[in-house]
């Protein structure tokens, strides 16, 4: 600001000197016979001159005063501003210095509370390191007296105890195990009874392979390629139509028809039979000869329910569960064609419900329909005693014969004696002689198995698999097998049967431990 009034200041002196130059300068260009006027006006003309430059010199001035003032002015201020500015700062800064200070001294009292408790530490660790010392030292030699006075080693001697202790534990497992036996042995029966009722009603492992293939003998093996056709086109066809699965392999003259729904195995191999004898084998042929074919089978159904009921001497039965009942023609349990076994059980309760006074002709009825629900377990899931219940009730069957169905497994609470007296007629039928049977290369295997898992275990002296092999009498040397160690011997045996063998129903293990002493009075 200063300098630039000095530059102002210094330009009108500037000025004026120049305007003094030119003026003398013009008086020196007059003429100077102007005479005394002109000189006269020369210096009138200089002294406004001066006149005007002290004017302005002292404008000048005034203005350069006003801005010195007013630049003294602007300092100042921002002079008191920078001031109050570092006084805040300084302020700020003691603050935080004083805020340092404190933190430092709290770190220190830190820092010495750390290294007054480490060191505390380190004093508790050498003890407890002294005590564990001494302790090892206490223990060494106690175990060194008692091994001297036992006579045993530590191993030697923990052995004996982890022996003992588990010879304990088996033998208190072993009386558990006995009681909650005993506790549930009722529950367990109901729920096994129920088991394998549902378990007997469809086809056991060892008899799927027998009775879900039929075998078709055929006049040469020439007509296996004719049922395969060109590129397969024929056998396509055909299990396309019947929805089963034709096997041709290398047995001669033979070819199989597999399938888990008898209906549609039947369907095929009279279909089948049909285009081996006409000779004529297309698909066009064979979907006219499969349409023929269910119809023949259907009528077959019919024709089978209709005798069955007059062989029984049933009526009145509603036409579907008569379908129903010689769509069981086709169905096998244990090799007991499901039919047959419906009517026997039908006349054998008949022949019972006679002897207690009965109605006879309801005995038979709901003997010769309580197991209606199997030709239709194939479709429905669920148990086939529900089953047939639910189609009784359905068709219009009194509520007795569907009790005496849903009841003859056991399933459902028996609401009248006929109830029992069908669950009795069908265990007569399936349980007589000859009734059921199966592969007798499989049968005598399924019992060596049984035998030589049996014999497997320690302490059996001999074993025999009973009752077509649903039970197992196990033989164990009593000094060699407790009591308790029976038990787990029946629950070990039962396990390994479970684990290694694949049968129908269930098996019974039972353990026979005796002893026996024997002297001669001479």
């Amino acid at each position: 600001m200063l300098m630039l009034i000095g530059a102002l200041l210094l330009g009108i002196a500037l000025a004026g000197v120049v305007f003094t130059a030119w003026m003398r300068t013009r008086e020196r260009e007059q003429p100077v016979a102007g005479g005394v006027s002109a000189q006269h006006e020369a210096e009138r003309i200089l002294e406004e001159a001066k006149s005007r430059s002290e004017l302005l010199t002292k404008e000048a001035e005034l203005k350069a005063k006003d801005l010195l003032v007013e630049a003294r002015a602007t300092a100042e201020r921002e002079s008191r501003d920078s001031r109050r500015e570092l006084t805040a700062l300084e302020s700020k800064l003691q603050n935080r210095e004083e805020a340092l200070d404190k933190r430092l001294e709290a770190f220190e009292r830190r820092e010495t509370d750390l290294n007054r408790r480490d060191q505390s530490l380190r004093n508790r660790e050498k003890a407890l390191t002294d005590k564990e010392a001494e302790r090892q030292a206490l223990i060494d030699e106690a175990r060194a007296h008692l091994e001297a006075v036992a006579g045993l080693t530590r191993e030697e001697a923990k052995r004996s105890l982890l022996d003992e202790m588990i010879g304990q534990a088996r033998q208190e497992a072993a009386r558990h195990i006995r009681m909650v036996e005993e506790e549930a042995r009722e529950e367990a029966d109901r729920r096994a009874k129920r088991i394998i009722s549902i378990a007997i009603e469809r086809l056991a492992g060892e008899f799927v392979a027998e009775r879900t293939v039929s075998v078709l003998a055929l006049p040469s093996d020439e007509m296996k390629g004719r049922i395969i056709g060109r590129e397969g086109r024929n056998i396509r066809a055909i299990e396309a139509a019947t929805g089963v699965d034709i096997i041709i392999d290398d047995t001669p003259e033979a070819v199989v028809i597999s399938c888990h729904n008898p209906i549609r195995r039947e369907i095929a191999r009279v279909s089948l039979e049909r285009l081996i004898s006409d000779g004529r084998i297309h698909p066009g042929r064979i979907e006219e000869v499969v349409r023929k074919g269910e119809q023949e089978v259907e009528e077959s159904i019919k024709e089978a329910g209709q005798r069955a009921l007059i062989e029984v001497g049933v009526h009145g039965v509603h036409p579907e569960l008569s379908k129903l009942l010689g769509m069981l023609k086709y169905r096998y349990s244990y090799a007991q064609n499901v039919l047959m076994h419906s009517i026997e059980a039908a006349f054998i309760c008949g022949a019972m419900a006679a002897e207690l006074g009965l109605n006879e002709k309801q005995a038979r009825r709901a003997a010769l329909l309580h197991d209606i629900g199997k030709a239709l377990t194939h479709e429905v899931e669920g148990s086939h005693a529900l089953i047939g219940a639910e189609l009784a009730r359905k068709y219009g069957e009194s509520a007795k014969i569907v009790n005496a169905i849903a009841a003859h497994h056991e399933e459902v609470k028996a609401e009248t004696i006929l109830a029992p007296l069908v669950d009795a007629a069908d265990a007569l039928s399936g349980a007589r002689p000859g009734a059921r049977r199966e592969v007798l290369e499989s049968y005598v295997k399924r019992l060596e198995d049984l035998e030589s898992i049996a014999k497997s275990f320690k302490g059996v002296d001999k074993c025999f698999a009973v009752q077509a092999g649903r039970e197992m009498r196990v033989i164990v040397e009593p000094s060699e097998v407790s009591d308790e160690d029976a038990t787990m011997l029946a629950r070990e045996v039962a396990r390994k049967i479970e684990t290694d063998m694949t049968y129908p129903g269930q098996i019974r293990v039972t353990v026979i431990r005796e002893t026996r002493a024997t002297e001669l009075a001479r």
